[in-house]
């Protein structure tokens, strides 16, 4: 591991120190000494998972670093490659021109990410809890988090990136900054399509008049603007634009891919078409459910009821949906982190059977093979659903059954 490296390491490790400084987390002699060595700690352990290499990236991530490589970089990027959106492929390019192991370019940028993650899950952390332990003890938790440490630093995958950007774009939407809110979704989705599974958050937003509708039709102009370079650098214009669609196919066409989805509880499945079909109309017919209570009772809905619904939504529709892979759950990992904190120490267990749950998808791509079938991993996650609708309804409904019973 080069100088290089080793310095970027450090500066991301000073972003983490420098933002949870300028929280204000940092106020006692016992909180800086415990941020100090939980962030050296968190930055050891990646570095020693620096050189490990998946399948992923040797058949995926560094042919498409190399192929930018040989062919001039820029002068390449109007090639049809990959099946990652066109801001990460930004990235590769550029890494292309640097006399750095890609390897490790690719999971240093995760990890600028995770470092933004873990802020961003802090900041909606406070604004429900004004609890400075429970703040910094919700930062490095998802910094040390299995599947978030796992997924940039050993798997060399970019979750966190679009990830930290969707939490941040709640937490500023939450904050009153709609603007820089709206940008932080668009961005989380220019980079993954997974960001769908929170995106419909947007729509509670509206609801709840933390946006009005012109900042909704900004979402399409950032997109618009974020895909532009590529379009100079050669890209067809209307292809750019529309690469999900094209890209759809590429997630496969089994019912699961090692995920804790519904579709691990059932073994075989003779039409699989038909299940699919009935899974897609699932999942819509649960995000609809959830977006038409916020609607009803919108008046009841605050900052803790925007974020169960945000989480609700980020578990509910790939739990139901077809063709989910082992890591779809990570923004589900990370919100339910959120809820624990909100409501610690009860909530604890919903974010630990999220995590075990993903775990075993992890374990399974990472080890080639089962620690325990992924149908253990469904069932822990219907137990955390009937957990969230029943927290969310009791949240919504509770309040207005108590004002009525003390008139």
């Amino acid at each position: 591991m080069d100088t290089f490296v080793l310095s970027i390491i450090f500066i991301e490790a000073f972003l983490a120190l420098w933002l949870l400084k300028n929280s204000g987390v940092m106020d006692s002699v016992n909180r800086v000494v415990a941020t100090y060595g939980l962030i050296i700690l968190a930055f050891y352990l990646r570095t020693l998972c620096f050189d490990y290499q998946t399948l992923d990236y040797q058949d995926f991530l560094s042919k498409w670093v190399e192929y930018y490589r040989v062919n001039g970089g820029v002068k390449a990027f109007s090639a049809p490659l990959g099946n990652y959106n066109i801001p990460y492929m930004y990235f590769l390019c550029l890494f292309s021109y640097l006399p750095v192991n890609d390897l490790y370019l690719i999971k240093l940028l995760s990890i600028c990410f995770d470092v933004l993650l873990a802020y961003s899950v802090m900041m909606l952390v406070g604004l429900v809890r004004d609890n400075n332990n429970l703040k910094l003890a919700s930062f490095f938790t998802v910094l040390l988090l299995p599947t978030v440490f796992l997924n940039g630093s050993l798997w060399a995958q970019c979750d966190s990136i679009y990830a930290a950007l969707a939490l941040l774009g709640l937490w500023l939407a939450l904050d009153d900054r709609p603007i820089p809110s709206v940008l932080c979704f668009t961005l989380s989705f220019g980079f993954k399509l997974q960001a769908v599974f929170i995106l419909p958050i947007m729509a509670v937003l509206l609801f709840t008049k933390k946006y009005k509708l012109w900042h909704l039709a900004l979402f399409p102009a950032f997109y618009i603007a974020l895909v532009i370079p590529a379009v100079i650098m050669g890209k067809p214009f209307v292809e750019t634009l529309t690469l999900y669609a094209s890209q759809t196919g590429s997630i496969g066409s089994g019912l699961n891919y090692n995920s804790p989805s519904i579709f691990a509880l059932f073994r075989y499945v003779q039409d699989e078409a038909a299940a699919s079909t009935a899974g897609i109309i699932a999942a819509f017919a649960f995000m609809f459910a959830v977006l038409g209570l916020c609607f009803v009772k919108r008046k009841a809905m605050g900052d803790k009821q925007i974020i169960i619904a945000a989480a609700l939504l980020s578990l509910g529709i790939p739990f139901l949906l077809p063709h989910m892979h082992d890591r779809y759950f990570f923004l589900a990992d990370v919100m339910t982190v959120v809820l624990a904190f909100i409501y610690f120490p009860w909530a604890i267990p919903v974010a630990v059977l999220t995590q075990f749950a993903s775990i075993l998808g992890y374990h399974a791509y990472l080890k080639m093979r089962w620690l325990l079938t992924m149908n253990y991993g469904a069932i822990a996650l219907i137990l955390v659903l009937l957990a969230l609708v029943s927290l969310f309804v009791k949240e919504l409904f509770l309040p207005q059954l108590k004002l009525e019973k003390n008139k």
